[in-house]
């Protein structure tokens, strides 16, 4: 049927039954009759193949004329506080420079024409990523830069030559971090990658060069994907003190190349099976960052998928396309050039996987040789310096996932009419509105402050004055983005527990806004951290 057929509103309320039902949606007349039956169980409907919704539409209305417009694809929004400042018409940030302006253009486009649909899908099915985003992602060099500045930019064309290896720095990484977390779709973004930007920057670092090379490349092809395991099922991720002895190393004889040569391997034989959990990316993994206990101490070893490596998904509250894992290693046989750095420092290894060095620095500038304290490895630099850029990282995602909730209560309380009039003739309504912009908005602004000291530091000037600051940070937007959750659970009412309609964002984040006041660190910990480092710098004659 057309859909410029012209008709009136009377005409439109004639079909109000069962089985003929049409409604009046921005003056445009859609035929829910057939449809009617399964709303709002779903987006089956949505997303069918061409046509797709407009295959709905008969008509509109005589005399009428559209007055909402949806926002371009990757545009600005309009609603106010929907975007950070420094991207709105007339303000201005010290921050961020031209090049910063473009990129931000160019990747909110790029990520919502390649991204943003798969997202919806893949986040409501569970399934994994589709394999045309991470060909996309590979083509921009996208899954080279969630990796952060560093020397594995070079010689790469980033976002097809708007920004340069050399010039890539912090508020690159924020910017990307911060347009991902606008999908509302938490375990996604997870699923596309989360796990192997932890889980390869050990391989990079530490890597014997063959294998470096070839999994990285692998990787930034959108080939494969790596996972760091370390997380035990009954030890938590304390990897310093309680990770599993379950890598004995045996010197096994392995023949080369018939009798030219030997290798050595290490085989994981212990019984029970060694088990990870908690695992993101883990279930699609094809390589996994292990770290194990050996008779030097500990030793970290890259494992690929194969016999004796199982892995299964483990349900949270969040999608199973982020690949959360329980797996399992048994009698597995590792090469000897699968082992990241040295027998017995495994340690500095592992806490090392969030850094890059700088084109002046080194992993050994970084992570000088380590001492043995009471039979333990003992780093001389402290390991707050390499959970920094990850807690850091996080809080990127969180702020602007905040933000993007900010988005969908104003829109909803100023369109949403109760006795007559909107739900900001409330105030109550406006008192939550102004408690939600006000904590988005500081944390926005500490996050930017910070990431400029972030910038004009090396590494370890980060571990002395940031340590603290990221992890007060973190404590403080995961702390507001729950009460920032609660509160539009309020503002939206019951479609804000819904999982569909027009309060699913709401519902979504509500249901998966935890994970970001656990993952890097509980509240307490890093509140506490934070003081602790205060607490060392206190001059010893200041008194009241």
């Amino acid at each position: 049927m057309s859909t410029t057929k012209q008709f009136t509103a009377e005409e439109v309320s004639k079909h109000n039954k069962e089985g003929d039902l049409w409604v009046i949606i921005d003056s445009q007349v859609f035929d829910l009759s057939k449809f009617a039956g399964i709303h709002p169980g779903g987006q089956s409907v949505l997303f069918d193949e061409d046509p797709q919704y407009a295959r709905l539409q008969i008509g509109v209305i005589a005399g009428e004329e559209k007055q909402i417009f949806p926002r371009a694809i990757g545009a600005l929004s309009a609603v106010p506080y929907a975007e950070p400042t420094w991207l709105n018409p007339g303000f201005h940030s010290p921050y961020y420079t031209e090049n910063h302006r473009r990129f931000q253009t160019a990747l909110r486009k790029f990520m919502e024409e390649e991204i943003a649909p798969d997202a919806t899908l893949r986040e409501e099915d569970g399934k994994r990523a589709s394999q045309a985003v991470f060909d996309a992602m590979a083509r921009t060099n996208v899954l080279a830069m969630r990796l952060g500045p560093g020397p594995h930019l070079k010689g790469r064309v980033l976002m097809d030559g708007i920004v340069k290896p050399e010039e890539f720095d912090y508020f690159h990484e924020l910017i990307m971090a911060q347009e991902g977390a606008r999908f509302h779709a938490r375990g996604y973004i997870d699923g596309l990658g989360g796990g192997t930007y932890i889980g390869l920057p050990p391989i990079i670092n530490f890597g014997q060069p063959a294998i470096r090379d070839k999994i990285v490349e692998e990787v930034f092809a959108g080939k494969k994907l790596v996972c760091l395991a370390i997380t035990e099922a009954f030890a938590g991720s304390d990897v310093g003190d309680r990770l599993e002895d379950f890598c004995e190393e045996n010197r096994q004889r392995m023949a080369r190349d018939g009798n030219q040569g030997e290798s050595l391997a290490y085989s994981m034989s212990v019984s029970p099976s060694v088990i990870q959990k908690w695992i993101t990316n883990g279930t699609m993994a094809d390589y996994f960052t292990v770290g194990c206990r050996s008779e030097k101490g500990m030793v970290v070893l890259v494992i690929e998928r194969g016999p004796g490596v199982e892995t299964k998904s483990i349900k949270t509250s969040y999608s199973p396309t982020a690949g959360t894992a329980y797996i399992t290693f048994d009698n597995v046989l590792v090469p000897f050039e699968n082992t990241l750095g040295k027998d017995g420092e495994g340690l500095r290894v592992i806490l090392r996987y969030a850094l890059f060095p700088r084109r002046h620095e080194t992993a050994s500038d970084l992570f000088p040789a380590t001492s043995t304290t009471r039979g333990k490895p003992s780093l001389l630099i402290n390991d707050s310096l390499i959970k920094t850029q990850r807690r850091w990282g996080m809080t990127c995602n969180s702020v602007a996932a905040q933000r993007a909730i900010v988005e969908e209560c104003m829109k909803w309380a100023s369109q949403r009419k109760v006795f007559g009039k909107p739900l900001t003739s409330q105030p109550v309504i406006r008192s939550k509105l102004a408690a939600m912009i006000s904590r988005v908005e500081s944390a926005q602004a500490w996050l930017e402050n910070v990431t400029y000291q972030m910038c004009h530091m090396d590494y370890k000037q980060q571990s002395t004055h940031l340590a603290g600051q990221i992890a007060f940070v973190k404590m403080y937007a995961t702390k507001t983005a729950q009460e920032t959750a609660a509160d539009a659970v309020q503002v939206f009412g019951g479609r804000g527990i819904t999982r569909t309609g027009m309060g699913k964002h709401i519902e979504h984040y509500h249901r998966t806004v935890p994970f970001d006041s656990v993952l890097g660190g509980a509240e307490d910990v890093l509140g506490d951290l934070g003081v602790r480092q205060a607490m060392r710098k206190m001059p010893r004659n200041a008194r009241l």
